[in-house]
Parts: structure tokens; sequence; C-alpha cells
């Protein structure tokens, strides 16, 4: 768990550092698939796709509260699996880089942009991103396919009375 969530965290504030380094906020960018993905350097002081803008202190107290919460209540969540240490690891790792973030620049760096240029010229793509983004939602994604896959401890009545226990 540990060792996911501080290479997450490492890797999630290098590639911002680079990121601020290299381009200027809201105003440069990178094509590295013309009409499909470029680099940008965008502040987002909301949440996921902008939403709640501008409340980067709640975030942030929103974000400190889950890291708390998660912590506390690890063992709810397949934390004996290896799987399940990856996926909070991946977690802790991703809410702590935005966090830090918040804290330290008053929003969070995005700058992973896929997007696509309609026949009428529009450009269409999905919002800007980061690495942090990436593995909250991959841990996510793990958390539910262990959930589906964990097999109760105890059989329910119902199962025994179909087996004709």
């Amino acid at each position: 768990l540990a060792s996911a969530a501080c290479f997450v965290l490492a890797l999630d504030q290098l590639t911002k550092w680079i990121v601020r380094q290299k381009l200027g906020l809201q105003t440069e960018e990178y094509v590295v698939l013309d009409g499909f993905f470029r680099f940008v350097h965008w502040g987002n002081t909301g949440a996921a796709w902008s939403q709640l803008r501008d409340n980067n202190k709640l975030l942030a107290v929103f974000s400190s509260s889950a890291i708390f919460a998660l912590w506390y209540f690890r063992r709810h969540f397949e934390y004996q699996r290896r799987a399940g240490q990856l996926a909070l690891g991946l977690l802790f790792g991703g809410i702590l880089g935005n966090l830090s973030d918040r804290l330290v620049h008053h929003h969070v760096v995005d700058f992973l942009r896929f997007y696509w240029i309609t026949r009428t010229g529009q450009e269409v793509g999905f919002p800007a991103f980061n690495i942090a983004d990436s593995a909250i939602c991959t841990a996510v994604g793990i958390l539910i396919l262990l959930s589906w896959s964990a097999s109760p401890t105890q059989p329910s009545a119902a199962s025994k009375a179909a087996k004709g226990e």
C-alpha cells in the first residue's frame, strides 16, 4: 500500500512539475498527436470535470477527510488481498497528489488532454486530467472488481435452502 501510494505521489508531482516548467498556465500546449492528444497546463479549482469550480478550500477539506476515513475503514476494502492493497495505495497516492496541488498551488494541475476534431472543425474532448486522477479511477475500478469477486464468508439461508441443506 505505502509503496504504491509513494510511487503514484512521486510520479504525479514529477509530471506536474515538468508541465509547470515547460508550459504556461492556460496559455501553452504541446500537440503530441494532432487531432487526438496534447499536453496542456490547466488549473482546476474544482473536482472532476471542474464541478464545484472555485471551491478549492472545501475540496481540500473533503480530500483530507477522505484520506483519514479511507485509512480508518481500510479493512473494509479487501485490504488483505494484494489487489486491495494496490487499489488503496493508488487511491491514497492520487488523493495526496491532488491535495498537495490544492494546498501549494491553489488548484490541481491537469495536463493530459484527449480530443478529436469533428467534420465541422469543432474540437470535442475529454476533460484534461493528470496521473493522480488516473490512479484514483484505476483504484475505484479495482475495488469494484474486488467487491464483485468477493465470496461471502458465510452462505446465506437462501443459498443453503437452494442447495437443499
